[in-house]
């Protein structure tokens, strides 16, 4: 379960990637976020992901919390 799973984070001595898209686990136990953000952008924040989405309106206004569409595009071979 995803309780089980955090358990096991929070005593874990090491450091791991988790790739979530759930907010409220992201928010308990994440200590950075790494973020792909529109137009190929990644940022790097150190914080949960509350204060990063504190940091994201700073930087990019509270537009950038509204979800939008993604357009795909095919690869050119």
């Amino acid at each position: 379960t995803l309780q089980a799973l955090e358990e096991a984070l929070e005593e874990f001595a090491g450091c791991a990637v988790v790739i979530s898209h759930d907010r409220w686990f992201l928010d308990r136990l994440a200590t950075h976020i790494l973020a792909f953000e529109g137009d190929s952008h990644v940022e790097w924040f150190e914080g949960n992901f509350e204060m990063y989405e504190e940091d994201k309106k700073r930087r990019l206004g509270a537009d950038s919390l509204i979800p939008k569409r993604i357009k795909f595009q095919k690869f050119a071979r």
